[in-house]
């Protein structure tokens, strides 16, 4: 395993390619190429979207037609811009209760290497599921304040009208209290709360590492 991650995290450190576009998050197979593993080569799982109310169950779904044909390595490879806060957190309970790394990358093409990943706003919270979290120097991991949209009508024009709202104390208590029962550091929802929603804090190095979200390499 530690031969498969060292390969990994070096080919991340070599490539970068332009981000995926932000769909629904979808799940498959990958295979890592790699010099020393000959024709048998390990997958493992790349998840890349936006994550929604659904993707918890699709994720499960995913695993459960997979992993009788093929033998899957326990990782995942992630690529999101992020999503709802709920579904993240819930991902990230699935992927604590199947013991499963997660690294911020993306395979570029079908057979490519490895490149660069991105992991913004509730994203992280289904990346502080991992049981091992790996963040490549080259990936970007960010936050910002949480909010979502309710969509209203004006009576008095009858247009259609779009709030911004942010969480309440009980939410940001409940991400607290999960980032801690992930080994997480609660200063880092503190940050993210701080953050204006109309931007993303980029976590840097030290940052990552202060806050026990991941390491470089293992």
């Amino acid at each position: 395993m530690n031969i498969l991650y060292a390969s990994l995290v070096a080919s991340v450190a070599i490539a970068a390619a332009p981000a995926a576009r932000a769909d629904e998050m979808s799940f498959r197979l990958v295979t890592l190429a790699d010099s020393h593993c000959g024709g048998s080569c390990p997958q493992v799982v790349a998840a890349e979207g936006e994550i929604v109310e659904q993707t918890p169950d699709a994720f499960l779904r995913f695993l459960r037609m997979r992993a009788s044909r093929e033998p899957l390595r326990g990782i995942l490879l992630i690529d999101s811009p992020g999503g709802k806060v709920v579904a993240s957190m819930e991902l990230g309970q699935e992927l604590r209760k199947l013991g499963m790394a997660v690294v911020v990358a993306r395979i570029a093409a079908e057979g490519g290497p490895l490149v660069s990943g991105r992991c913004y706003s509730a994203c992280v919270y289904a990346l502080m599921g991992g049981l091992k979290r790996v963040i490549p120097r080259q990936s970007r991991v960010g936050v910002h304040r949480m909010f979502n949209y309710v969509d209203g009508v004006d009576p008095m024009s009858g247009e259609t009208l779009r709030e911004r709202r942010y969480a309440d104390g009980g939410m940001r208590k409940a991400l607290s209290r999960y980032s801690a029962s992930m080994g997480v550091s609660r200063d880092l929802i503190a940050l993210a709360e701080r953050t204006s929603p109309d931007r993303v804090h980029l976590l840097t190095s030290a940052e990552i590492s202060r806050w026990r979200l991941g390491t470089p390499n293992l």
